[in-house]
């Protein structure tokens, strides 16, 4: 486990210079970033074309295999992405109070980086410059710990980061791709508690869980995304139906993915059926409970764990309930803390139902999609935490940095007795 360690030391040391670099610096730094990735677009698809390739053959398909794909449209994404966060506010050295007491001194609080972030994900090689550009941008070293069936795809990208660090005399440890993927050697990084200060750990849920239990240092993560969709009484029906049609089926195999709708009783009669068709035409299969499969008939019946899962398939659970309180209640008792939604047009049964839930982002009248942090402003999103720590939510540059307190004096002591005359 020693060049692990060694890996994260040389990321370590180069923490000092990237908290350094003035905003330009890393504007410029990324942008070339982005140049330099459009540049190898070509080796990028070849590397990917061969996970995919060797994904296939061990039978990997649905949700996995969708998000290890890269083509001509993602890699330019991801090179967007880049200059997205380029372009971002830069949160370091940003004072967030400044106050001045009593005594005199003046007490500041002011955003400093976190230091190195260790990035565990899987079949998610965009993670790999998304990553990078956010801890970046927030004056952090990154350590990338991929999947194995992505690292053809991962090396070909931190490729092109690294040229552009070097390329600005910067040592390409501040973006350190592991490319032993041994569980010893992820478990042996989980613990450097001296040189690693966050983990922050993207895929499922086992890897999720997995990471948690062996992590001797802080870990912001979401285990799963159970995202609801509440038809209120006072919808409109044909936004409900566009919300749920955006949220199931535009990309089924991703967290902010719809998995189950709950529909007041006064409207189930008028939306179940259209919906259930509409969601049918697109391949989707529907499980509901007793008053959704009176209505449609093509449901399935829903289970206990139906309402639990997270099904990142083109599989939806249906519930007809009698109240807000019911959706409310059902939500809290199978939701995962992710995303909720209300399609109402009554606004204070919007403000009750964004009250009552603690889930980290909660929509009304929008669909669950915008729950990215590339959609919600951030430049692009280096997770989803659910974990109630410094974030929560979708994280960018900003969570990935914290508060410390900087004061000013002009030789004020506590104790006046202490001072010298």
């Amino acid at each position: 486990m020693s060049d692990i360690r060694s890996l994260a030391m040389a990321c370590r040391e180069a923490v000092p210079l990237l908290a350094m670099l003035d905003t330009p610096s890393k504007r410029a730094l990324l942008n070339d970033m982005a140049d330099a990735l459009e540049r190898r677009v070509d080796d990028v698809l070849d590397a990917n074309a061969q996970d995919m390739q060797l994904a296939a053959d061990k039978g990997v398909q649905g949700a996995m295999l969708d998000r290890l794909r890269l083509d001509q449209a993602r890699v330019a994404g991801i090179a967007q992405a880049l200059r997205d966060v380029a372009q971002l506010p830069d949160p370091v050295g940003v004072v967030t109070r400044r106050e001045t007491l009593a005594n005199g001194i003046t007490v500041e609080r002011v955003r400093i980086p976190l230091g190195v972030i260790a990035m565990i994900y899987e079949a998610r090689p965009n993670v790999t410059a998304d990553a990078a550009a956010l801890c970046l941008m927030a004056g952090n070293a990154v350590i990338l710990r991929g999947g194995s069936e992505a690292i053809h795809s991962n090396r070909a990208i931190a490729a092109a980061l690294h040229e552009a660090l070097h390329a600005h005399g910067l040592p390409t440890a501040a973006v350190t791709l592991v490319e032993d993927l041994s569980r010893e050697t992820m478990v042996a990084l989980l613990q450097l508690s001296d040189l690693v200060d966050l983990a922050i750990p993207r895929g499922g849920e086992g890897l999720i869980r997995f990471v948690t239990e062996h992590a001797r240092v802080p870990v912001i993560k979401h285990y799963k995304g159970v995202c609801h969709l509440y038809v209120d009484r006072v919808a409109d029906l044909t936004l409900a139906l566009n919300l749920l049609i955006d949220g199931k089926t535009s990309r089924p195999g991703v967290c902010n993915a719809l998995e189950t709708v709950l529909v007041h009783r006064d409207v189930a009669d008028a939306f179940l059926p259209g919906a259930a068709a509409a969601l049918r035409e697109r391949g989707v299969e529907l499980r509901g409970d007793e008053a959704t499969r009176a209505l449609v008939p093509a449901a399935g019946p829903a289970s206990e764990e139906d309402y639990a899962a997270e099904f990142l398939d083109l599989i939806i659970a249906l519930r007809v309930v009698d109240s807000l309180d019911e959706a409310i209640a059902h939500i809290r008792r199978y939701g995962s803390d992710h995303t909720e939604v209300i399609a109402t047009g009554d606004t204070s049964t919007a403000q009750r139902f964004v009250q009552s839930l603690r889930s980290a982002v909660v929509m009304v009248n929008a669909s669950s999609r915008f729950s990215d942090g590339g959609q919600l402003g951030l430049g692009a999103e280096i997770g989803i935490s659910t974990t109630r720590l410094h974030a929560y939510g979708p994280m960018g540059a900003e969570s990935l940095t914290i508060e410390r307190f900087v004061v000013r004096g002009e030789g004020q002591v506590r104790h006046p007795e202490s001072r010298i005359p």
